[in-house]
């Protein structure tokens, strides 16, 4: 019998009701690092905003996030219509939904910033940065976790270590942002005499005590802004550590 013309060869009926019982495993090596890649994509522009204060790098961090969010719902969906993992279920959740943790963070803390009139300093760019480097590793990370676990698992302790390194930052930026030297900086920056400033704020009693009183004011919710964003960042780390940990228990599970 001659082979008409639009035939399509089928398979087996078989082989079509083994695709339908075990249907192929879903490649979560690629669909993690995926997400990983872009995070690292979205912490390299999120490293730059803190460094330069590009109002464009803030609003690539937003969107970033956006597809980091839509990469997360397409693995769940494929997690959750898979019929067998390589790892435990559980833990290519615990991943998924940690990886993206990190970006969301950065967007958070760009928005933030927007709304309370933060501009980045010195300790953010430094605390994203090391961010930046939290994400690389992570990636790292999970780009060898197939083929090189011991590689991994080095990586999840660099990522580990780089949690550390955001925190020592933070606990340095806050000690020096609640210092007396600081708010004696920030008045000498202004050209105004300490001695003076200060004085009014005994005995507020007239329109100068109280226009300096304010001053304080001002002074003291600049503070907190910038702790809160400190905070955000540290934040941050905590979350990256918390994907390393689970790229650490999949690695000890899978040995």
């Amino acid at each position: 019998m001659s082979k008409r013309p639009g035939d399509v060869k089928r398979p087996p009926s078989l082989v079509r009701i083994l695709n339908g019982l075990f249907p192929r495993t879903p490649d979560f090596h690629q669909l993690l690092n995926d997400q990983c890649e872009l995070v690292v994509q979205g912490m390299e522009v999120f490293a730059e905003f803190m460094m330069t204060g590009d109002q464009a790098a803030a609003d690539r961090v937003r969107q970033l996030e956006h597809e980091g969010d839509s990469l997360k719902a397409r693995n769940i969906d494929i997690l959750n219509r898979s019929f067998a993992t390589p790892y435990d279920r559980e833990d290519i959740y615990r991943a998924i939904t940690a990886i993206d943790d990190g970006l969301n963070y950065a967007k958070t803390s760009v928005w933030e910033m927007d709304v309370l009139g933060v501009s980045p300093d010195k300790p953010m760019a430094e605390m994203a940065d090391l961010l930046l480097q939290g994400a690389r590793s992570l990636q790292r990370g999970f780009s060898v976790l197939k083929t090189n676990p011991g590689e991994a698992e080095r990586a999840a302790n660099a990522v580990r270590k780089t949690e550390r390194h955001v925190e020592k930052v933070y606990r340095r930026a806050i000690a020096e942002l609640f210092s007396p030297q600081h708010y004696a900086n920030d008045l000498a920056a202004r050209r105004k005499d300490l001695s003076e400033d200060l004085r009014p704020l005994l005995e507020p009693d007239d329109k100068a005590s109280c226009d300096s009183v304010l001053k304080g004011v001002s002074f003291v919710m600049e503070t907190l802004k910038r702790r809160e964003i400190y905070r955000h960042l540290s934040n941050a780390a905590d979350h990256f550590a918390h994907a390393g940990d689970i790229l650490h228990d999949i690695t000890v599970k899978s040995a």
